[in-house]
């Protein structure tokens, strides 16, 4: 595998870090099975949390609230300048040492339970130490990746992240759901650690190219604004980026208005509410099975567009139930929210890293984490200004319109007419 070298971000394809040429056996395994461990603590920690606040401490909605609000917080602060040192630093050490702080988070609150000194409080800043360690982790993985496979393997080694992804959402909040009625806060908080100290362990084994040395370092807020810029200036980044954002609001409005509206207009119980929810977990694992055949089928762009195309089939079958009152309308839903949404991250996560230049990967993993993370409260407030206005009609217009907005930038876009997987350099049409 050859080194990463310095570049300036404005120069053209020969300026750019060479990348490995092969990977080394298991190292994909390695970091696959790392993710799917780190992932898994993740979620069953972020859906513990709040059944233990409530179960235990007798929580309400706003201590709810805030705890939710300070686990987001680090992707709004930290995104940024977690790219800077992924660009600074071995990806692979700053990974461990992420899901180090994890650990120590979720271990800090399983002492805390068994001395019986755990709080709300408590839950708050140990949620944002922990959320602390997934920012750094979900900024460099990616940043990672590209060294340890072939250019040509890209999709196929995303789709296999975005799988043990997908696994752990679906399967962590059953998992802390289960673990909390019947074995108990402590059982639920000791897995979680030591699914962390598994990921660790993986992460140690993981091989990395040799950092090549650099010029001095230059001026930390140069660097940040170099990423930002990259992504700006590219015709194949930017309409990825905005498509990305429009596509948080509209998701985060409908959320906002589902639980409600299924349970007042569709009139479902909540047993049924959460197999409409679930439909989208299975609808993410078929989407990353089937994303690398998709990418190599279909022309490059036609498959990226397939993503927003079914997002806002989904929304369709979600408005149809305005009409029709059927809760298999709105599995349906849920489903193809799954499917697309993977695709789309598997084929644009291969474009972004296949035209980044290598000594910028983290930097351009963090602005879109922290947009994609931005746009999400703002969905949030924009669906409840429309709750408040229109009802939950008006939550699904605006979501709609949001949904129809994404598919149209990256459908006008150079992005759509990608044949094949650009070459480096390829950031112009």
């Amino acid at each position: 595998m050859k080194n990463e070298t310095s570049f300036s971000p404005l120069a053209g394809a020969a300026g750019r870090a060479p990348r490995s040429t092969a990977a080394e056996p298991g190292s994909l395994t390695r970091l696959a099975g790392a993710n799917l461990a780190a992932q898994s603590a993740e979620q069953i920690s972020l859906a513990a949390v709040p059944l233990v606040a409530v179960t235990a401490l007798g929580a309400g909605p706003q201590e709810i609230a805030i705890l939710s609000a300070l686990q987001t917080l680090p992707f709004l602060l930290l995104a940024l300048p977690a790219g800077l040192l992924a660009d600074r630093v071995s990806k692979r050490t700053l990974m461990a040492v992420a899901e180090g702080l994890r650990a120590l988070a979720l271990g800090a609150l399983l002492l805390a339970w068994l001395t019986g000194t755990l709080s709300i409080a408590v839950l708050a800043v140990l949620g944002f130490v922990g959320a602390v360690g997934t920012v750094a982790f979900s900024v460099a993985a990616p940043a990672l990746l590209p060294a340890l496979v072939e250019r040509s393997a890209l999709a196929t080694a995303n789709a296999r992240m975005e799988l043990t992804r997908s696994i752990a959402l679906v399967a962590g909040p059953a998992v802390a759901g289960g673990l909390v009625a019947f074995a108990g806060a402590s059982s639920t908080f000791g897995i979680a650690v030591a699914l962390s100290a598994g990921a660790i362990a993986l992460l140690i084994g993981l091989p990395e190219p040799a950092r090549a040395s650099t010029a001095a370092p230059r001026d930390l807020r140069q660097e940040l604004v170099d990423g930002a810029a990259l992504v700006w200036r590219s015709t194949l980044l930017r309409p990825v980026l905005l498509t990305a954002l429009f596509w948080n609001l509209g998701w985060f409005t409908l959320q906002v208005a589902y639980v409600p509206y299924a349970m007042q207009t569709l009139g479902l119980d909540a047993a049924a509410v959460g197999l409409t929810l679930a439909a989208q977990g299975v609808g993410m694992v078929i989407g990353a099975t089937a994303a690398p055949r998709l990418l190599r089928r279909l022309p490059f762009g036609t498959a990226i567009v397939l993503g927003p195309v079914l997002s806002v089939a989904g929304m369709l079958a979600m408005a149809g139930t305005l009409l029709w009152h059927s809760g298999l309308l709105a599995a349906l839903s849920f489903f193809l929210f799954g499917i697309g949404p993977v695709v789309w991250t598997v084929g644009t996560s291969s474009l972004r890293q296949a035209v980044t230049p290598g000594p910028l990967l983290g930097r351009v993993s963090a602005v879109f984490l922290t947009a994609n993370m931005g746009a999400r409260p703002l969905g949030a407030v924009l669906g409840g200004w429309a709750a408040a206005q229109g009802g939950a009609v008006a939550c699904l217009v605006l979501a709609m319109a949001a949904f129809a907005v994404q598919l149209l930038i990256v459908a006008a876009s150079a992005v759509r007419r990608l044949q094949t997987l650009p070459d480096p350099g390829a950031t112009e049409p």
